[in-house]
């Protein structure tokens, strides 16, 4: 039986005949419930990562999701499987978000009868805490309010990978955790994986099972947070002096001292 969870190896993937990601390769199958970080600088590969796993844009390697080869699969098969939220939020438009969620699952779950489709779409309103916008046109909604429902369009379709790109720029404190939050419990009653890109090092330390650290298209560092996330795998991917501490209540924080002086980097 082939190995459930979310596989990568040798991927080699850019834009416009320039290569970001070359033969990236995570060192281990994700397993079903993880919620990985990808952290890294501006340009270190995450946006060009989460593109090529969706199938947006050229590349090559192996990509799998318990056991499927996902560049082997049709469009409308790998967007049933993969979940895709980019960093641009949805538009404006003059549909209430009801019917924003509604739409992005019928376009990839044309297994959910009406009854069906219902129950999704109240499991990713509920999750996300956002019920209250659903007769809410979309182009009435806040930057961040559209970044919600933009979340509960991916989640509506329960993938088996959830690709997340700064699901919480947008977003206040407040919000960043419900979104972190009803991630964790959508992976983990369903057994998926999901990959967030993200700029928030505290909330990954805090709220990601696993993070890997980019530099120049390739992994510097992956595992647990508080094996990876060290003084000097923050000075050679970021340039800066760091250090990671304990709160009172145990949880670990990343305090930045300042910036490493170009010709002192590591």
């Amino acid at each position: 039986m082939s190995e459930r969870g979310f596989l990568l190896e040798g991927l080699t993937a850019g834009y416009a005949g320039r290569e970001v990601l070359r033969g990236f390769t995570l060192p281990e199958t994700l397993a079903p419930g993880t919620l990985l970080a990808l952290i890294g600088a501006n340009g270190a590969g995450k946006s060009t990562l989460l593109r090529a796993v969706a199938g947006l844009g050229k590349s090559k390697g192996r990509i799998e999701m318990d056991g499927v080869a996902l560049p082997g699969l049709k469009p409308l098969a790998r967007a049933r499987m993969v979940g895709y939220l980019p960093q641009t939020l949805p538009p404006p438009t003059p549909l209430v978000a009801y019917e924003a969620v509604l739409s992005a699952c019928r376009a990839v779950r044309g297994d959910l009868d009406a009854a069906g489709a219902e129950a999704a779409i109240a499991r990713a309103f509920d999750g996300l805490g956002i019920g209250h916008l659903a007769l809410r046109r979309m182009d009435q909604l806040s930057g961040g309010q559209r970044q919600m429902v933009g979340l509960a369009q991916v989640l509506v379709r329960e993938p088996g990978l959830l690709l997340l790109d700064e699901p919480t720029s947008a977003l206040d404190l407040r919000w960043q955790l419900s979104v972190l939050g009803a991630v964790r419990e959508a992976v983990q009653r369903s057994g998926s994986v999901a990959i967030l890109a993200m700029h928030d090092i505290n909330l990954a330390l805090r709220l990601c099972d696993q993070v890997a650290v980019l530099a120049e298209g390739q992994v510097l560092a992956c595992g647990e947070p508080a094996e990876v996330v060290s003084a000097e795998v923050l000075a050679r991917a970021f340039g800066v002096v760091a250090r990671v501490e304990r709160c009172s209540q145990g949880a670990p924080v990343l305090l930045v001292d300042g910036a490493i002086e170009s010709g002192d980097r590591l």
